[in-house]
């Protein structure tokens, strides 16, 4: 980010190569909308232009980042609740791509993921982001703090309340603690 701030475009380039794909990632999962994640990834490397120029080292860039990320997509629900309209056809939630794990694991999973998708979207907003940012993003729970605006504890709450929904939701859909939930299981690390 130093380096884009002194003129170097490739430090630019390489910022997005860099972050482009988790904050993607913690968008789509957030929105559940790809084509929405995509504007909104877009529009959060835009701002990075824009706001570079004042941006100081006193947090990780990813950080930064994942502030205006979520601070983006908080903003396009809130301008999406006043123009709230009914969707002409059904949106269609595409898989986000992953790496390819062994056959087993690859069948376990396909049975797994839409289980784990209802059980996330059940969750409430504020535990669903906590949720997002540090098991998909890998953020700290201080990182989640200065991203999210709330103190740590507050943090460190959402995420329990977040695992302990998710526990009962996934028991409620049919699958045992050991049927491979160890996302929820990881996420108390």
């Amino acid at each position: 980010m130093l380096r884009f701030q002194a003129g170097e475009v490739r430090a630019f380039e390489e910022l997005v190569r860099r972050h482009r794909t988790p904050v993607f990632s913690f968008l789509l999962r957030l929105t559940g909308d790809r084509g929405r994640a995509e504007d909104l990834c877009q529009e959060t490397f835009l701002r990075v232009v824009r706001a570079a120029e004042g941006w100081e080292p006193r947090a990780l860039v990813r950080t930064w980042l994942f502030s205006m990320a979520r601070n983006q997509a908080v903003d396009e629900a809130r301008r999406r609740a006043f123009r709230r309209t009914e969707p002409l056809d059904d949106p269609t939630r595409a898989a986000e791509p992953s790496p390819e794990p062994g056959p087993d694991r690859a069948a376990e999973g396909a049975l797994l993921r839409p289980k784990l998708e209802a059980a996330l979207a059940a969750l409430p907003e504020e535990q669903r982001e906590v949720f997002l940012l540090r098991e998909h993003a890998g953020l700290k729970f201080a990182e989640i703090a200065e991203v999210t605006g709330v103190p740590e504890n507050t943090v460190k709450s959402r995420m329990r309340y977040a695992l302990e929904a998710l526990r009962a939701t996934l028991e409620a859909l049919g699958v045992a603690p050991d049927d491979g939930a160890a996302g929820a299981r990881s996420a108390s690390r």
